[in-house]
């Protein structure tokens, strides 16, 4: 009983500690322009590419602004709008889904053929063919990177949503009169959201890996906005004479992808589903 105890209290710990890290991403997002301890955009020739100190505890670049400035305000660009990209794809996808799914026919398999076609395109790809075509802001950095990621909530929904109605309690609602609406509101949506919760975690580390692999190939926040995958670039340039350029923006990006996913493999355990069935 005293190991059961044990391990329960470690899972119960480790738990807090990934929800302590989404918090910590969520707040960044959300204020991290105004914790910043100077301007951001600032340049100061006098004070380029120096190393940590007291003043600059992350440095300066190469035209003199504050790294640690620019990595606070570049949170919200980074941590934010892969938030808005992860959550409109799932919203959209979760549509998407359940209007296949209540259609049946002509219009699920239309839906199961074009998920099938985009999806056979890779999704970074896809969405720097998309911000090539239409040009590097944010607005299209959003619109290609929810374009080419609704596609695997669509697919999860419309075959959990399937699953769902052909159950014995769902005829029963039918037969006492509900709508397809209702039924999908009231029977189908409750059991569907976990499992998308699952994957919209997944989907959020995704779409990070996607603005800042955008930003630095110069297709995402433009100069001199603060965005993590742009100060990559930026230290690109300077990663010999000032190799600590990389190490704040680099390491930012690696735990903010590695605590979501590591959220989302606890929430895997506690709503498990097969995700392969539907990928």
């Amino acid at each position: 009983m005293s190991d059961l105890t044990a391990r329960r209290a470690r899972s119960s710990l480790w738990d807090a500690i990934l929800l302590g890290a989404m918090l910590v991403l969520v707040v960044l997002a959300a204020v991290g322009p105004w914790l910043v301890p100077s301007n951001p955009t600032t340049t100061d020739f006098g004070a380029r590419l120096q190393s940590p100190s007291a003043a600059y505890p992350l440095g300066t670049d190469a035209l003199g602004r504050d790294q640690l400035s620019r990595l606070l305000a570049g949170a919200r660009a980074t941590l934010g709008l892969a938030l808005i990209i992860s959550l409109g794809a799932a919203l959209l996808g979760l549509a998407a889904g359940l209007a296949a799914a209540a259609m049946g026919g002509t219009g699920d398999r239309l839906l199961t053929r074009a998920t099938e076609v985009l999806q056979a395109f890779p999704e970074l790809i896809a969405a720097l063919a998309i911000a090539a075509l239409f040009g590097p802001s944010v607005g299209n950095l959003v619109l290609a990177l929810v374009v080419t990621g609704w596609m695997r909530y669509a697919r999860l929904t419309r075959s959990m949503a399937l699953a769902i109605v052909a159950r014995d309690h769902v005829a029963l609602a039918r037969m006492a009169g509900l709508s397809r609406l209702a039924v999908l509101r009231r029977h189908v949506l409750p059991l569907i959201l976990p499992a998308l919760l699952v994957m919209w975690t997944g989907g959020w580390a995704r779409s990070i890996l996607a603005v800042s692999a955008l930003g630095f190939l110069g297709f995402g926040i433009q100069p001199p906005a603060a965005e993590w995958g742009a100060m990559l670039l930026d230290a690109r340039r300077h990663m010999v004479e000032a190799p600590h350029l990389m190490w704040a923006p680099g390491l930012a990006i690696l735990f903010a992808v590695l605590a979501i996913s590591l959220a989302g493999d606890r929430l895997r355990d506690l709503f498990p589903f097969d995700e392969a069935r539907v990928a």
